[in-house]
């Protein structure tokens, strides 16, 4: 399934206390049920004034939905195709 990185700005999102990230991920997994298995919050990033999702879906259209209903911004939506890490340098046998 392809995976996309969703870009949230939300200022002030540094200092969102533990009840309030605690409350906005059970909004959002309220609407992953509603929607079905087909899209999956896999984890995110929470910076000063934004936060970087990392989401499993069919389509761009899904996460954009998944945010319409969430009540949450989606200001970019970009799809991964590939990853890479410090094993990714190392020669291949």
């Amino acid at each position: 399934m392809p995976k996309y990185i969703i870009e949230r700005e939300i200022p002030g999102a540094g200092n969102l206390t533990q009840e309030q990230l605690q409350s906005i991920s059970q909004t959002s997994c309220g609407v992953l049920d509603s929607m079905g298995p087909k899209i999956q919050w896999v984890h995110s990033y929470v910076t000063d004034d934004k936060i970087y999702c990392v989401y499993n879906a069919p389509d761009e259209e899904m996460v954009r939905e998944h945010a319409k209903q969430g009540g949450f911004p989606a200001n970019s939506v970009k799809r991964v195709y590939a990853m890479i890490d410090p094993v990714s340098a190392e020669p291949t046998v």
